[in-house]
């Protein structure tokens, strides 16, 4: 007889699952190793002998390993212990910098920017202070990146340095700019240097003069091409310092150099110097103050600074003083002549502006713009009176320069063929001049 077949029902669980039946067990889930976690640290480059590794980054370019130190913290960390090797150091960091041809003076300049890189990437990650630290102590004990050792001709050291620090700190802000002068100064001992040639008779310490130049120059302003940041570098660098050593200081990164490398302090005092002399002077003071608005605190600041410059080591030459003044635009220009307009410096302004004319002739400027200039001085007195004194003071003081120019000629016997080009150029000044400002009042 056929046993009935008994059917066991059984409950199940919440989850789903039989109650009383063989739990399963789950397949293990696979896991994804991240690219940090994939470093040094347990991934396969852990495994490699130092020695190999550093064989590796040996092969490697400047701009590759750049690239590589932001793999992995483990990375970028071996790298910075890398590049601090002193044998890395001989090798990628100490150049040549006397080098005779132009296109290997190209290629230096060339792999300092791209060392900068290189450092800018693998210290993205420090404070500011710690990051300037790490790189700029590399670069310290180069003779020829200090102010103070090199003394080779034509060594672009500083280029070089300059080019380095432009890329490594571009992108900063105005804060850390601040830092990086301050710790350069400190590096250098630059304001000792700045001292030393501010208080002493001016060209006493020419080569120290020279020093500051081209440090300041090549590695701090020159290197950019924006002028705010130069605004900004040369600020940082004057203001410390009084009106007199400012003014000093202006003189000494821009004045006139000679070819042996002395700068011409003289000359202003002796001579009318060119056009070019004065130009890399007058752009300096245009970059301080020709796109400020002339308000009582920058005229004063401005006044300030050039009446100090104007008279070292002695006054200089009117003609020098005029020419400044016209390459520096009209805003400084104007701003500086107002100025002394309305401080009752008559004599004083009305002789600036003749010989501005004298250069707007020979320099071939637009005598339109002195006629405008003389015009916008107008300006600046409140009554007909005042105004009609100023224009007699200025055709009395054309008189007075014209005498003087022929009386100079007479008493020296001097009737050389430029005297006579000089006396006819300021009386073809006067005439031009006087046409377009007749013209300006018969509209």
């Amino acid at each position: 007889m056929r046993k009935k077949s008994t059917t066991i029902l059984r409950k199940r669980t919440p989850s789903g699952q039989l109650k009383g039946s063989p739990r399963r067990t789950q397949p293990p889930r696979r896991t994804v190793v991240t690219r940090s976690q994939g470093g040094l640290r347990g991934g396969m480059l852990s495994r490699l002998p130092r020695e190999v590794f550093d064989m590796i980054l040996d092969r490697m370019t400047v701009v590759e390993m750049g690239i590589f130190c932001m793999a992995s913290k483990e990375i970028n960390r071996y790298i910075m212990d890398y590049v601090s090797s002193q044998p890395w150091k001989n090798t990628m960091i100490i150049r040549n910098f006397h080098n005779s041809t132009t296109q290997e003076n190209t290629s230096t300049i060339q792999h300092y920017r791209e060392l900068s890189m290189l450092f800018k990437r693998c210290t993205l990650l420090l404070p500011t202070k710690e990051r300037l630290r790490f790189v700029l102590n590399k670069f310290a004990e180069i003779p020829c990146f200090s102010v103070d050792q090199c003394l080779a001709p034509g060594c672009i050291g500083f280029s070089s340095y300059g080019s380095f620090l432009q890329n490594l700190i571009s992108g900063w802000d105005e804060l850390e700019c601040h830092r990086v002068f301050n710790y350069l100064c400190d590096m250098t001992n630059l304001p000792k240097k700045v001292q030393l040639v501010t208080a002493g008779k001016p060209g006493a310490r020419w080569h120290e003069e020279l020093q500051v130049r081209l440090f300041c120059r090549e590695v701090l302003l020159d290197t950019w091409s924006g002028q705010l940041d130069r605004q900004l570098w040369l600020t940082m660098f004057l203001t410390p310092w009084p009106i007199v050593s400012q003014a000093r200081l202006l003189f000494i990164l821009y004045g006139p150099l000679h070819p042996g490398g002395t700068l011409g302090w003289q000359d202003l005092v002796d001579r009318e110097l060119p056009q070019y002399a004065l130009v890399d002077l007058a752009r300096a003071i245009y970059l301080l103050f020709g796109q400020l608005e002339f308000k009582d605190g920058t005229k004063n600041l401005l006044l300030a600074i050039l009446e100090e410059l104007i008279v070292v080591p002695q006054p200089w030459h009117v003609e020098n003083i005029a020419r400044l003044l016209v390459l520096c635009g009209n805003s400084v220009c104007y701003g500086i002549l107002a100025s002394k307009a309305i401080n009752r410096r008559l004599q004083e302004t009305t002789k600036i502006i003749v010989y501005i004319i004298l250069v707007c002739e020979k320099d071939s400027f637009h005598m339109s713009w002195a006629v405008k200039l003389v015009e916008q001085i107008c300006m600046v007195f409140s009554t007909d009176t005042e105004k009609h004194f100023f224009i007699q003071q200025l055709e009395n003081t054309f008189s007075q320069v014209t005498r003087e120019v022929f009386e100079h000629c007479a008493a020296g016997n001097d009737l050389s063929r430029e005297t006579f080009l000089s006396l006819r150029i300021l009386l073809d000044s006067s005439a031009h001049f006087h046409t377009k400002f007749l013209q300006m009042l018969l509209k």
